[in-house]
């Protein structure tokens, strides 16, 4: 009876440790992982930082089995997420920026966008970039934001409001209707692009599982349009809809910098605002340097605003 307790044990434990191994590899080669029916691919990217889960899980496993090959086993996954995301767990934030951003999807449907704007007219950035700015909103927002940001650009949807001078405004077509706008920005220390962008939404459903087609499409139209920049300092910022480890977004995300994974502090996870998950808002920057990056608190959105201080 023993002897088969022990195969029993065993054989659990060589599961427990091949689950590991799996665990692992998953992690070191999701850029690898097909986007094949259903964009699993994409899927698990964007929710990457969670597999570390598996970790404490195969762990108490291996403890419940007292297995020693699992419990050993158990390392490589969390080998894999510490090279992954390990410094996500320290501060990076320092002083010394001169340009600070920030990007919210304020939510067409907000209940309280009176509030919202003013949140983010006390913010202290130099530029907003909101995105999906209602019609029937509008109006509230240019009233609350007039005085701290006199410059603007007047498109619908997407929308960028600026301490200095706006050059050069224009509508980027990543979609048949208005999703992004780039500017100049005149700023003390000289122009910067700015890029205001909306990627097209994603939806998971039992039958078409992650459609990520339009969002995909929409991200390679902003990466010409930003590989086309002519001048040399560049932010693009945003609701992506998709997080910077999703490999289906890196002809946007490729060539820029997060300002979150440079000089943040954890990961800003900005959606759902009331219990956050993923970071599916951006700030990517080229030709400057990020010194500090934070979510600000929530307002009557979905998704939390988030900032960015920049060295120009």
């Amino acid at each position: 009876m023993r002897t088969g307790r022990r195969r029993t044990g065993g054989g659990r434990g060589r599961l427990i440790a091949a689950a590991a191994v799996c665990s692992a590899l998953l992690m070191a080669l999701h850029a690898w992982i097909p986007n094949g029916a259903g964009n699993l691919g994409s899927l698990f990217q964007t929710f990457l930082p969670w597999a570390g889960l598996s970790v404490p899980v195969l762990l108490a496993l291996a403890a419940v089995r007292r297995s020693r090959l699992a419990a050993v086993a158990v390392l490589a996954p969390a080998v894999a997420w510490v090279s992954l995301f390990g410094g996500m767990l320290t501060d990076r934030r320092s002083g010394g920026g001169d340009f600070t951003v920030v990007s919210h999807n304020v939510d067409e449907e907000n209940p309280d966008p009176v509030r919202t704007a003013r949140a983010l007219a006390a913010s202290g950035a130099d530029v907003l970039a909101l995105e999906e700015m209602s019609t029937k909103a509008t109006p509230v927002y240019e009233r609350e934001l007039a005085a701290g940001y006199p410059y603007h650009s007047e498109s619908l949807g997407v929308r960028l409001w600026s301490r200095y001078p706006l050059n050069g405004v224009e509508a980027v077509p990543i979609m048949p209707w208005t999703r992004a706008v780039r500017a100049t920005v005149d700023t003390p220390g000289g122009p910067v692009a700015v890029y205001a962008a909306h990627l097209a939404s994603v939806r998971v459903t039992p039958a078409a599982g992650f459609t990520t087609a339009r969002r995909n499409e929409a991200a390679g139209k902003l990466a010409q349009a930003v590989r086309a920049e002519p001048l040399a300092r560049v932010v693009v910022m945003g609701d992506f809809n998709g997080t910077v480890e999703d490999a289906a977004l890196e002809p946007v995300t490729s060539g820029l910098r997060s300002a979150q994974h440079e000089a943040g502090a954890g990961f800003g996870l900005t959606w759902p605002a009331s219990f956050p998950v993923v970071r599916i808002d951006q700030i990517l920057v080229k030709g400057m340097s990020p010194t500090s990056s934070w979510t600000l608190p929530a307002t009557g959105s979905d998704h939390l605003p988030v900032a960015a201080s920049l060295r120009l």
